[in-house]
């Protein structure tokens, strides 16, 4: 009897094991599998999907999103959340626009203003964060509505464009710099998204002010009693979150050639699920920008894939969520 007893547990336990390991290898490698299978799917409905101008454009659409995720996922890399990033991005785009179509200014100069309004953002999302202890969601939460408001009021509830009718009648002369419309065009804005993906990656994963900042993500405590300035990289990292928004909001401004109300706004949601997805790519566990990216990659596909299948737009959400919301149970699951 105690002989079967013990067969019965070894056999159980090699089945939980046998189990395990299934988990582990869908934790590691799933959203890559996902990728080959979508791919797969979409070319046997559409061969053109495959095409090199098509991957292109997938590369080309997930850009923005890729750069703005990047952001979060820094200040994920901190234990924290930055939802303001989406209108963060709508105000550098309004900033940059309107510093050529107001204001006459080189590309230079339009750059720097749109990032230094950026910064403005992320300085005060840190102070508020650091030192007056506001959750980092609810306040950045709040923010999202405040900052958005502050873009509106600026713009005076108009999309910004060459030639638009000021208030008092006359016409904008302000013309956008040949340099500046680059951007926003291939090759340039897929280069801009690689070099960004790359810089972060190397930062946080082979520097110490990266390692730094994934002992806070960790611990906090810990960190602070190893005697890491904990309040110094979360300063870092929201200001790095607000950098990144601005980079996405300006290269938006070259692709779109204006500055649209609430242009950052619909990138919001895509920004997080990459970040999140990313979270499992390959085990990481922790916030990354390869398996952000990699997150980008797989929300680019769907998209592009369903409308070529002519999928209502309509539907896409759905589709979004319901990734964000597996990923969210994967990563979690994975934590318990």
């Amino acid at each position: 009897m105690s002989q079967t007893n013990t067969e019965l547990k070894q056999s159980v336990a090699k089945t939980e094991k046998a189990a395990f390991d299934l988990f582990q290898f869908l934790y590691k490698y799933g959203t890559i599998i996902t990728i080959f299978v979508l791919i797969a799917i979409f070319s046997i409905a559409n061969p053109s999907f495959m095409s090199t101008g098509n991957i292109i454009n997938i590369l080309r659409s997930i850009s923005i999103v890729t750069i703005i995720a990047i952001g979060l996922t820094i200040s994920l890399s901190v234990g924290g959340f930055d939802l303001s990033i989406g209108s963060t991005a709508s105000v550098a785009n309004a900033v940059v626009m309107s510093m050529f179509i107001w204001h006459g200014q080189s590309t230079i100069v339009a750059i720097i203003a749109a990032i230094i309004a950026a910064l403005a953002v992320g300085a005060l999302n840190s102070f508020l964060i650091v030192k007056i202890k506001i959750p980092d969601m609810l306040l950045t939460l709040a923010m999202m509505f405040i900052i958005q408001g502050v873009a509106l009021t600026y713009t005076r509830g108009a999309s910004l464009s060459e030639n638009m009718i000021m208030p008092d009648g006359s016409y904008a002369t302000g013309k956008i710099t040949g340099s500046f419309e680059k951007l926003g065009q291939i090759p340039w804005i897929i280069i801009i998204m690689l070099v960004v993906v790359v810089l972060v990656h190397i930062f946080l994963t082979y520097t110490k002010h990266g390692r730094y900042m994934y002992v806070i993500g960790g611990n906090e405590e810990a960190a602070r009693l190893s005697g890491i300035a904990v309040n110094k990289y979360k300063v870092f990292a929201y200001l790095l979150s607000a950098t990144f928004a601005a980079v996405g909001g300006i290269v938006l401004a070259s692709r779109i050639m204006t500055a649209e109300i609430n242009a950052g706004g619909p990138y919001l949601m895509d920004a997080v699920a990459a970040a999140f997805i990313g979270l499992s790519v390959l085990g990481a566990g922790k916030p990354n920008a390869f398996g952000t990216f990699i997150g980008a990659v797989l929300i680019g596909i769907l998209a592009n894939g369903l409308v070529m299948m002519s999928v209502p737009y309509y539907a896409m959400d759905i589709v979004k969520g319901t990734v964000l919301a597996l990923a969210l149970a994967l990563t979690y699951y994975k934590k318990k």
